[in-house]
């Protein structure tokens, strides 16, 4: 059975972008030394990866070549995406596409990006655990971590580390 997990990067007041989609202030950090942590080190255990509408479509519009090669991507919408920018399916329901990633025996899934997908996977307890790096940016609003939903939920703290150019790790359980 596949292990639901997430990567994430957020700034130090909560925002994993401006409100504009601006990601400047994060890709600034783009030579951080992450050591066993490093994202690439995270994706070769990963082999789906689940991604909102919004996400897509930040990366969508993104000039750099589609970054999931041999991944199977699934992206939740209700709306069609017409011209796919890399090899994709799409889903609209949650709860049955959670149920689909549960019975999955060939890698884990990352849930990639956007808060508020990203909550629904929490509050129907199907992500198993999460990676926060924490940048030292203030960037004073934005698209939150995680978006009030009105749950609430009790994470376990598993790791905290002090990384390169004063990167946080914080890494939690939610089982």
């Amino acid at each position: 059975m596949a292990d639901i997990r997430g990567y994430i990067a957020t700034s130090l007041d909560g925002y994993i972008a401006t409100a504009d989609d601006n990601l400047d202030w994060l890709f600034a950090y783009d030579d951080l030394d992450l050591g066993n942590h490093d994202y690439r080190t995270f994706l070769r255990g990963i082999r789906t990866v689940v991604m909102g509408r919004g996400t897509y479509d930040f990366m969508a519009r993104d000039d750099s070549p589609w970054p999931y090669g041999d991944k199977r991507v699934l992206v939740v919408t209700s709306r069609p995406i017409p011209h796919p920018k890399g090899p994709l399916e799409t889903r609209e329901d949650v709860d049955a596409l959670i149920a689909e990633l549960r019975l999955l025996d060939d890698g884990d899934v990352w849930m990639l990006g956007g808060g508020q997908l990203q909550m629904s996977f929490i509050e129907r307890g199907a992500l198993r655990d999460m990676q926060i790096y924490i940048m030292p940016e203030l960037i004073g609003g934005g698209r939150p971590l995680f978006p009030a939903t009105g749950a609430t939920i009790k994470p376990r703290l598993i790791a905290a580390d002090a990384l390169d150019r004063r990167c946080v790790r914080l890494h939690y359980s939610f089982e």
